[in-house]
């Protein structure tokens, strides 16, 4: 097998590499992998899974480049282990140990994942920029991804959380709601703020929230940003159109996490008009670096009686 990597331009070569390309060496001479560093490019060879684990190290060490970690021998050697053994890619996001609990501000939440379709979600977070997550409703699609947000935030893996949803009218007319823009568009946005409060104080959001490192916004304002260094989440994606979506896609900065959740059965997009998040799925679901998870009915964790009115009105769509 062979494999060809980009290096990130934002990441320096030499405390990727090591010294004298001490790290590819050490790749080379721990994992029986051939590999060849050109001035923007790693290729890999040799057998299949030898040379997905030096994929999945080089990534590893790529990240803690970008937190600048200074990466000793023995980092390196300790990212080779995990890969080898399995044990969470090597990876440590959000306070994310193999126990699968996260580290969010309020000290007496424990959020962790309730069903092995939910543990298989935020793995993808864990090792992936760009994650789309579709499934019914309470099967903790939003809740998941703003948890390990959070946490991010609180580990100083991130320096900006940003929750954007689209602003799309159910059945109600945004003109006859009071109030002003901001007025009118908070129902939309509320869902977000209540996760965000089961996981930090009101005080804390608040804070947080005046010095922009808390951004609850429709999707409309993401037009012309980049965001770098910040998670990014898109809630009720099925309500984009393929414009939107791959307007809201080509916000990620360097550095950047971005999570993208919807239930492609409930879109409340005019007849007729398709969803960007079935498009986005379609067409990005083989690029590298993108993972698209799909939760069940059994992954729903609400009141027993959601599962059973999902399976209901299932038989119908």
């Amino acid at each position: 097998m062979e494999l060809t990597i980009d290096l990130p331009e934002n990441v320096d070569r030499v405390a990727l590499l090591g010294p004298a390309e001490r790290n590819i060496k050490l790749l080379r001479e721990t994992l029986g992998v051939s590999i060849h560093a050109g001035d923007s490019v790693v290729r890999l060879s040799g057998d299949g899974a030898s040379v997905n684990r030096a994929a999945e190290v080089l990534s590893d060490l790529t990240e803690a480049v970008r937190r600048h970690k200074p990466l000793s021998r023995q980092d390196v050697l300790e990212y080779v282990h995990r890969a080898s053994t399995g044990i969470a890619n090597g990876r440590d996001v959000g306070g994310l140990k193999q126990n699968d609990m996260l580290n969010v501000y309020r000290t007496d939440r424990r959020i962790q994942p309730m069903t092995e379709g939910q543990r298989r979600y935020m793995q993808a977070i864990v090792n992936n920029d760009l994650v789309f997550c579709t499934g019914p409703a309470g099967t903790g699609k939003t809740y998941l991804a703003v948890a390990v947000a959070v946490a991010m935030l609180k580990e100083g893996e991130a320096r900006r959380l940003v929750l954007a949803r689209p602003a799309v009218e159910a059945g109600e007319k945004l003109g006859f709601l009071p109030g002003d823009m901001i007025d009118k568009v908070n129902p939309y946005l509320r869902p977000l703020l209540d996760a965000l409060h089961d996981m930090m104080d009101f005080e804390q959001v608040q804070k947080f929230m005046s010095v922009d490192m808390i951004e609850v916004v429709p999707l409309a304002f993401m037009r012309g940003r980049t965001l770098n260094d910040a998670v990014i989440i898109l809630d009720e994606a099925q309500n984009t159109t393929a414009g939107q979506m791959l307007m809201f896609l080509t916000r990620l900065g360097h550095g950047g996490k971005m999570i993208v959740t919807g239930d492609t059965s409930q879109t409340d997009l005019p007849d007729g008009e398709a969803s960007g998040l079935v498009d986005a799925v379609r067409r990005l679901h083989r690029v590298p670096g993108v993972s698209c998870v799909t939760l069940e009915k059994t992954d729903i964790v609400r009141h027993t009686l959601v599962q059973r009115i999902v399976e209901a009105y299932g038989h119908e769509t």
